[in-house]
């Protein structure tokens, strides 16, 4: 176990090094030019290899991300072409409105798909079970800009007991005023991620109701209910954990769009004005800690799904002592 954990931890640095590369070779095969974006039109050819050599673009592309490379290594994300801030400032000023708009919506997604798929699994044949089924169904086809819409639509212009958007200036000195902006966003997020981890959850435990071993539980006088929950659940929650996980990594690359409808200052907000901008720092600083954040969370599902059946840990030495 120690050593198949020591292994998924050097392939989990080795795969964020090659993405730290990737994404930088990437955005310089971008078309564009930040010098030539932030001053603009009408631009002389010495203003802008005067910009060009203060932002350091001038450099070849391998002195560049050495330069980018040592400073991650020191904790150094860079600076802004545009705004001569420090990257990990900008983002440390972002993270109070995305981290609650992501966290918030995973928790209440799963408070709402988990119940629902295993409602929609153990009554598939009733109205119940198709009725939920169908929901989500239709959940996965909407984009989920259309659903902050609507919600904007119906409990802010209509009702008005919440606001369309935008985040107090005070921040969560304001508690209340925070958690009212952040509302509608977190709503319109978790609806997305509920109706795809309805039809996980659903197709889970619906492999699980077919085993013998909860067959032979009811045989021995144990109710649908009491079966499901004491031998079904945990062996159900393998492959749930591995699509939580992924949800949970990409409810951040969701916070793009539904940022931008709610005008929330947030990360995905900052992501969109960088590439706008051609603010290469900004952008490959984003784009890396969101690639680590989706490497971390795969890291902790396989962890996670060893710890909930033994047999994968079993496997997983097996393989190793196979080496």
């Amino acid at each position: 176990m120690a050593r198949h954990l020591l292994q998924r931890a050097l392939a989990l640095l080795v795969s964020l090094a090659i993405a730290g590369v990737v994404v930088f070779a990437v955005l310089r095969l971008l078309p564009g030019d930040a010098a030539g974006t932030s001053l603009g039109v009408g631009t002389t050819s010495d203003q802008l290899a005067q910009l060009r050599s203060e932002l350091g673009t001038d450099q070849p592309v391998g002195a560049q991300l050495w330069q980018w490379v040592t400073g991650l290594a020191s904790g150094d994300l860079g600076t802004s072409f545009v705004s001569r801030m420090p990257v990990a400032d900008l983002i440390a000023a972002r993270l109070p409105v995305t981290l609650p708009l992501s966290l918030a919506a995973f928790v209440l997604s799963v408070l709402i798909s988990v119940p629902l798929g295993i409602i929609a699994a153990v009554r598939r044949r009733g109205v119940v079970g198709v009725a939920v089924s169908a929901v989500a169904q239709l959940g996965v086809a909407v984009p989920v800009f259309w659903v902050g819409v609507m919600l904007v639509w119906v409990f802010a212009l209509k009702a008005g007991v919440l606001p369309p958007g935008g985040f107090p200036r005070q921040g969560w000195s304001d508690p209340a005023a925070a958690i009212r902006s952040l509302t509608l966003p977190v709503v319109t997020v978790a609806i997305a991620m509920s109706s795809v981890m309805v039809r996980y959850v659903r197709s889970a435990t619906l492999d699980v109701l077919d085993q013998d071993y909860l067959r032979t539980a009811r045989s021995l006088g144990y109710s649908r209910t009491r079966a499901l929950a004491r031998h079904g659940l945990r062996n159900g929650a393998v492959p749930v954990v591995a699509i939580l996980g992924i949800e949970l990594a990409t409810s951040l690359l969701g916070a793009v769009v539904v940022e931008n409808v709610f005008a929330l200052p947030g990360l995905g907000a900052l992501l969109l004005d960088s590439v706008q901008a051609r603010d290469l720092p900004v952008v490959q600083a984003l784009v890396l800690i969101i690639t680590a954040v989706v490497l971390l969370v795969n890291f902790l599902i396989d962890l996670t799904q060893q710890a909930i059946d033994p047999r994968l840990r079993g496997a997983a030495a097996t393989r190793g002592a196979a080496r």
